[in-house]
């Protein structure tokens, strides 16, 4: 991908994970699946660690891995951040996993349809 296009395909992350509910949570995976590139949740990760140059916020801590671990804890500044944003939101985290992951993700291909 250019430059252009990563531009293109970070802001469509962008906007996807604007849309993801207060409580709720996806995955990188589940991201690239709904913008037809199934094969891009890493760059879905790259886009999100790069989301904090956005004007407008980007809530990216409500993204984690298809596990619901919190793979990109350490790109908020501290370790424990990720965590704290989330359980403010009334997810439960022990050893860096969601606990109640299935009942909290959000798919947005069942919810905002294709």
């Amino acid at each position: 991908m250019n430059q252009n296009n990563n531009e293109g395909f970070f802001e469509r992350v962008y906007e996807v994970a604007r849309l993801i509910p207060f409580g709720r949570v996806t995955s990188y995976g589940a991201i690239a699946r709904y913008l037809g590139t199934g094969r891009s949740a890493r760059m879905v990760g790259w886009a999100l660690n790069n989301s904090h140059r956005c004007d407008e916020f980007v809530p990216a801590h409500r993204v984690v891995n298809r596990n619901g671990l919190l793979t990109g804890k350490m790109h908020f500044g501290n370790s424990s951040t990720m965590r704290q944003l989330l359980e403010n939101e009334g997810l439960i985290i022990e050893n860096d996993e969601i606990l109640n992951f299935r009942e909290k993700f959000w798919d947005p291909i069942k919810e905002l349809g294709q």
